[in-house]
């Protein structure tokens, strides 16, 4: 029975001190890379749309390149309910935020700001959120294109990975990136990195979104599926004679 001093509280926060304290000790269900570079237009971002139940390919049509606000956009790697999670953070502020009703809204560095910290601050409980989050947008008429890890690490860069892209496509990225690309070349360099991700990462597919940021707004696409070869010859006649891509 609940005493006079908790009968007014939550059942879940009276009740708290009776259970054990539980943290997430790994993901569930995760995704895995998110891609993104700067352009001469603004941002381009691309992840596939799997959910892998451990190593199951479980879920085939998660999106997790989503808007957020008027300016934002958010990709997550990791745990999708913790990304969830961490969406619904971002939308009570926003909505705090409207209410105030003083004409401020947040832009995207203080998203990218706060991202930071709320991961920094979980990491110090040893409660983690486990995902990395890749921020873009537009912040005072800036382009912004920044990571934060699960440990609160973060950082701006003209391009980003996570995942196995970070050993995958990011030297991709660093041989083929050049300043001020068109967005068709953008878009083809990000998809060549997202076809090798699916050939060498068994926690992809190919079936992608795509998404930008212009100063004309943010625009995600519907998912799409990638034209994909096998007729290389390392995949065909395999070293070990064996047949297989190794």
């Amino acid at each position: 029975m609940l005493g006079p001093s908790q009968q007014n509280l939550p059942l879940k926060t009276a009740m708290a001190p009776h259970f054990p304290i539980n943290h997430t000790t790994r993901p569930v269900v995760s995704g895995t890379s998110v891609l993104a570079i700067k352009y001469c237009d603004g941002v381009m971002m691309m992840a596939d749309t799997l959910g892998s139940y451990g190593s199951m390919s479980r879920f085939r049509n998660v999106q997790r390149l989503k808007k957020v606000g008027e300016s934002t956009l958010l990709g997550a790697s990791g745990d999708i309910s913790d990304f969830q999670a961490v969406e619904e953070m971002i939308e009570q502020m926003r909505v705090r935020d409207f209410c105030i009703d003083d004409g401020a809204q947040v832009d995207s560095k203080e998203i990218f700001s706060y991202l930071s910290r709320v991961l920094y601050n979980r990491r110090n409980k040893f409660d983690l959120l486990w995902n990395s989050f890749v921020v873009a947008g537009f912040a005072k008429g800036k382009i912004l294109l920044g990571v934060v890890d699960k440990l609160g690490n973060a950082y701006e860069e003209k391009f980003i990975t996570t995942g196995f892209g970070s050993h995958l496509a990011l030297p991709l990225l660093r041989e083929k990136y050049v300043d001020n690309m068109s967005e068709a070349q953008a878009r083809a360099l990000l998809e060549t990195c997202m076809k090798v991700l699916y050939y060498r990462d068994c926690r992809t597919i190919n079936k992608i979104q795509r998404a930008t940021v212009t100063k004309a707004g943010i625009t995600v696409s519907e998912p799409y599926v990638l034209a994909t070869e096998w007729e290389f010859k390392t995949f065909v006649n395999a070293k070990a004679g064996f047949g297989g891509s190794w």
